[in-house]
């Protein structure tokens, strides 16, 4: 009940009371308060008055604590701690110091910007939590619509227009045919995609990655083919580990060789289609302090990445 009863009270009070506890005399007290001598006696009074208990035995020379004010100094010191680290905990909230930040991302579309992003924002925040949600591209758009995500990194697509979300392009991904190591085309360096009409066309789920969908179509298209996506996976894991068994080709980005290493090839297309535009999300509202200071370290970073 003590520390419902502490609410009932001015800071002022405590504080007070605290130095005239650790001086153990109200003179030297008010002097390092900057308060006069009865005004800090008075203050000591209503607190006493408003507990219901004397905090000091006086003397003539001194104050010396009662059971109940070393009781209440312990009390009253923490308090006063949790207050200060509160309040320095808001400020550096209210300033984009410290806190959560929720990013979706595309694991093999971001490899390359993400992990220098998140360096360099560490480096400027340290007290910040970059916490990466691996969602698919309507995940994060739910995520930015519910406010559960702060910035989205992913493709281009309508529904990021059409939805209302600030978009800004940070990378051009050049696209490319993924094949397994027994692949007849694997020691190739290009291929044409009338070499592959054959082989079963391995893709992301349209349901959770619609704009890949349309893009694959549209790629087979410019070569006057008609393809449509046979195997659809839900991960980009799934995706390379059917490439890599052999049960049919891929049309991927070739950032996908950071994730997927030697275990499929890739192969350029001829002609080159057109790369596929990855970027960074949010809502229209004005981003936060560390939402706007992750988006400027992500500009550098692909800035820093397109000039290599």
């Amino acid at each position: 009940m003590i520390w419902l009863g502490l609410l009932l009270m001015e800071l002022r009070h405590l504080r007070y009371f605290i130095e005239v506890a650790l001086e153990e005399n109200v003179t030297r007290a008010a002097e390092k308060l900057h308060v006069s001598q009865p005004a800090l006696s008075r203050q000591v009074r209503d607190l006493e008055d408003e507990l219901g208990f004397p905090l000091f035995r006086r003397s003539a020379k001194s104050v010396a604590l009662t059971e109940a004010g070393r009781v209440f100094l312990e009390e009253a010191s923490e308090v006063l701690a949790r207050l200060d680290q509160g309040v320095l905990r808001a400020k550096e909230a209210a300033s984009g110091e410290s806190g959560d930040l929720h990013v979706g991302y595309a694991p093999s579309l971001t490899v390359k910007i993400l992990p220098p992003t998140i360096r360099a924002f560490q480096e400027r925040f340290p007290k910040v939590k970059v916490k990466l949600h691996d969602l698919s591209s309507e995940e994060m758009l739910q995520g930015l619509r519910k406010g559960t995500l702060d910035l989205a990194c992913l493709p281009e697509n309508r529904s990021v227009r059409a939805s209302g979300f600030r978009f800004e392009v940070l990378r051009m991904e050049p696209m490319a045919l993924a094949v397994g190591a027994s692949h007849r085309l694997a020691k190739r360096k290009r291929a044409k995609l009338e070499e592959v009409s054959g082989d079963s066309l391995l893709g992301y789920d349209q349901s959770e990655y619609p704009e890949y969908g349309s893009m694959v179509r549209e790629i087979f298209a410019s070569a006057g083919i008609d393809r449509s996506i046979e195997g659809e996976h839900e991960s980009v894991t799934s995706l390379v580990t059917s490439v890599e068994a052999g049960m049919g080709v891929a049309i991927v980005t070739e950032s996908i060789s950071c994730v997927a290493g030697g275990r499929i090839r890739l192969l350029e297309i001829s002609p080159a289609p057109n790369p596929l535009v990855v970027g960074i999300a949010w809502r229209e509202q004005s981003l936060s302090p560390r939402s706007l200071a992750f988006l400027e370290c992500a500009r550098r970073a692909s800035a820093d990445g397109n000039a290599r």
